[in-house]
């Protein structure tokens, strides 16, 4: 609880210097804290880890996109090797800023397995249209996977949150269900639905191992799914148009 608190150095440096990365980490506890309700993990450890998963940032906070806001893409200067590199260092940093504040094991833990070992896939994709060669170990977090419940459960989150928001504010998520009327050709030009988004990223995550060392079950797996969609759904939802309409009197 104490770890929790915004007062922390960490934290304070985070809300002071990563805005952005701060509201990323608060919305990732609060899916965190939901899933791990409905499959008896360990809600708390996984708030205050929340919190503190993504510290690293601080180093160089403009280089990622939760804190670019009007900037310009300081990555459109870059070559993807370069990009790649600095988007990896942030687990790194993170885990030597906690272990010099002091963070208890258990938090540290949660920083390095965040990414697991998964591919940094928008550099690799673009150094592959740029060279002849290249070696997909190059654009890869350093690990390890997630060995817990618990830091499964911090990697769909961290995953969820942040590409939701992103497709959220680039208009590329479906009001609803499919619509039947619209082509599959059509639907894909505009968008995923909410619940279809959360779930190809966890699949995703499934299909290249990322959980195979923690003791997530299928039926775990089905309930995080549906904590994250209910959550998501509460803050996502369509608004309501309240605009006064104007009457035409004869």
């Amino acid at each position: 609880m104490e770890l929790a608190h915004p007062s922390h150095p960490l934290l304070r440096k985070l809300i002071r210097e990563a805005p952005g990365t701060y509201y990323h980490s608060l919305s990732v506890g609060n899916l965190a804290e939901s899933a791990a309700e409905l499959v008896e993990a360990d809600a708390l450890l996984l708030r205050v880890a929340s919190y503190y998963h993504d510290i690293g940032k601080t180093i160089r906070p403009y280089f990622f996109t939760d804190n670019q806001s009007d900037r310009e893409n300081v990555h459109n200067e870059l070559d993807p090797h370069t990009s790649a590199e600095i988007i990896c260092a942030h687990v790194t940093e993170g885990d030597k800023m906690a272990r010099e504040s002091g963070l208890p094991r258990q938090v540290r833990e949660f920083i390095l397995a965040h990414h697991g070992t998964s591919v940094i896939r928008h550099f690799y994709q673009l150094a592959l249209q740029q060279e002849d060669t290249v070696n997909i170990e190059d654009f890869r977090y350093p690990g390890p996977k997630p060995q817990t419940r618990e830091q499964a459960i911090m990697m769909l989150a961290d995953s969820v949150e942040a590409t939701v928001r992103s497709k959220v504010q680039g208009g590329k998520v479906l009001p609803g269900r499919e619509d039947p009327s619209v082509s599959s050709g059509g639907r894909a030009k505009q968008g995923q639905t909410l619940e279809e988004l959360v779930n190809s990223i966890i699949d995703e995550r499934i299909s290249s191992g990322q959980l195979d060392e923690s003791d997530l079950t299928l039926s775990d797996i089905a309930k995080i799914r549906q904590a994250f969609i209910t959550t998501l759904q509460g803050i996502y939802h369509p608004r309501v148009d309240y605009t006064p309409q104007v009457v035409k009197h004869p």
